[in-house]
Formats: C-alpha cells, sequence, structure tokens
C-alpha cells in the first residue's frame, strides 16, 4: 500500500527539483525527506528519482507515479472541502496571495464585499509577484493565488491547480513629454526600438509582457533601468531616461506632468489575470465565497 503523505514528498521534489528546497517547503528535514522518497521507492519496488550535481529528476516510473500523486492529492483537498462543508465551515481564514496592483483591483474589494456576507471568513493578504504566488499555492503556504501568466507558469491544464480566469488589462507606452511621440493618438512601438527601455527585474511577469511585446513589434528592446516599482518606472520616463510598457492599473492614481500615456498602436501588450487554487479545493467552503466574490468584483472592472 502507498503512503499518500509519502506521494506529497514526491510531488515536492518534482516541483522543487532539490531534496534540501522540498523539504523547506514541507517544512522537513532533508534527511526525513531522503527517507521518506526511499520507502516510496520499496514501496513500489522501483527507482523514482536520479540524483545528479544538478539536483533530481524523476525517472519515467517516477513521472507515472507524479500523476497518480496529483489525483490523489486533488482528491484529498476534495475529502477536505466536503468535510468541512458537512460541518458548515464558514468560519475561518483564507490566505491569499497577490501581486501589488491585483490587491488593490480585486483583492482588496472583496475584502469589503465579504464583511458584509460572510462576516466568519478573514482574509490575511500576502503581496507576491505573479511568479510567487502560484508556488506558495502549490507548497501550502497560501490558500488561493491571484497571479498573472508568465513563461514558465503552470499551465491552464495543470492537474495540481484550478484556475478561474479574472480579467485582462492593456498595458500603455509611458513617455517623456519632451519625447517625439509625446505628440501621438496611439504609440507603435516599431518607433521605439532604437530607445533604452525601463523594465522589471528577470523573473517579473510584466518584463515578459513587455519582451513579447517588443518581439511581436519585430526588435529586442535595449533595457536599460530596472525596476518592480511602477512609480519609479514612471519617473525615470519622465526624466527621459527611457521609454516603459506600464499595466494601465498601476497608472491610476500617479501624477503625470513630465510624461505622457499613450496607447499602443497593433497587437496590445496584455496581462492576464487569474485565480488559483489547488485542484480540489475549489468548493471549499472558506474557498468557494472568496473565489465567487473575486470573480463578481473583475466583472466590474473597467480598463479605461
Amino acid at each position: 500500500m502507498i503512503d499518500p503523505r509519502r506521494l506529497r514528498v514526491l510531488r515536492a521534489v518534482a516541483d522543487h527539483h532539490t531534496v534540501t528546497a522540498a523539504a523547506a517547503a514541507l517544512y522537513l528535514t532533508p534527511s526525513a525527506v531522503s527517507q521518506q522518497l526511499a520507502a516510496l521507492e520499496q514501496e513500489t519496488g522501483h527507482t523514482l528519482l536520479t540524483r545528479s550535481s544538478r539536483g533530481v529528476k524523476l525517472t519515467a516510473v517516477g513521472d507515472i507515479l507524479l500523476g497518480h500523486a496529483h489525483a490523489v492529492v486533488a482528491q484529498l483537498e476534495r475529502a477536505e472541502a466536503e468535510l468541512a462543508a458537512y460541518a458548515d465551515g464558514t468560519v475561518g481564514e483564507v490566505t491569499v496571495a497577490s501581486f501589488a496592483t491585483g490587491i488593490a483591483e480585486v483583492v482588496a474589494p472583496v475584502i469589503g464585499r465579504l464583511r458584509d456576507v460572510e462576516p466568519g471568513i478573514r482574509v490575511r493578504v500576502r503581496d507576491s509577484e505573479g511568479d510567487e504566488s502560484l508556488p506558495m499555492v502549490l507548497d501550502g503556504e497560501a490558500d488561493l493565488a491571484v497571479a498573472v501568466e508568465y513563461r514558465g507558469a503552470p499551465r491552464p491544464d495543470d492537474p495540481r491547480l484550478t484556475r478561474l480566469p479574472l480579467y485582462a488589462e492593456p498595458f500603455d507606452a509611458v513617455l517623456a513629454r519632451t519625447h517625439p511621440l509625446s505628440g501621438v493618438g496611439r504609440v507603435a512601438l516599431a518607433e521605439l526600438a532604437d530607445e533604452d527601455w525601463i523594465g522589471q527585474h528577470p523573473g517579473n511577469p510584466c518584463l515578459d509582457v513587455m519582451l513579447l511585446a517588443c518581439e511581436l513589434a519585430g526588435f529586442q528592446p535595449r533595457l536599460a533601468h530596472t525596476s518592480d516599482d511602477f512609480r519609479a518606472v514612471v519617473a525615470l520616463a519622465a526624466a527621459g531616461a527611457g521609454v516603459a510598457l506600464v499595466p494601465r492599473s498601476a497608472l491610476r492614481g500617479m501624477e503625470h506632468r513630465e510624461t505622457v500615456v499613450r496607447p499602443v498602436a497593433g497587437p496590445a501588450a496584455t496581462r492576464r489575470v487569474f485565480a488559483a487554487v489547488r485542484r480540489g479545493a475549489e468548493e471549499h467552503p472558506l474557498i468557494r465565497p472568496v473565489l465567487d466574490a473575486l470573480e463578481e468584483t473583475a466583472a466590474g472592472l473597467s480598463t479605461d
């Protein structure tokens, strides 16, 4: 009989690629993780992992077992959800990991909405970039993520997660008021091919959106300045240090005395925002109201 607890260990190792990182995610020691994996190999009668200086990799048999691990863990999440529903568990805490503008756009309004309709549900927010929030959900550090599409993100059909589309928003071009293109109605990115650019640090999903948009326009941007703070990005653009693409929601409330904000002509630079929970947990009586409130809040958003 395979111990399902060891399947969680196998999945953590597959997600993190090293025993040490998997142990940290599971709050275990590396030796405990190694012991669990050895016991799992003994239970199955197969070698599940190969080890190298770069970490660990699943064997073909390990990949087969991983697929079953996803199904088993999802079913356990459903069992917990049904048991909580049976007990009418509408009192408790839900941890939501979200990037900053996602917090402002949908998470904060949801907290206000739930206070009236589900006063027993407490939402705890953790500010996390889009590429950080999904691993937090998978590792059990958060119950729900508000995230964006990015290169390397789990696919929509990933068996570990259930996703709910929320909204899409365009990126606008931010130029110094003295820029030669500041007077045009829409900016064609190809006309900015020779400019210095201001972008985010590698790993930030907004950088991926900018790079893809420039690629579609036929060039690779010359990234001269990096900051994950959009106010800093706009300040650099105002100083004439470069041009930038910034999500429209991040520009709300900023002063633009020294910059102009223009929509992009041609294929739009867009980020797509979604909510994600561990597969099987979507009907948990604490999580379902939060998902519903996120969907209702997102439906009322305007990208103007």
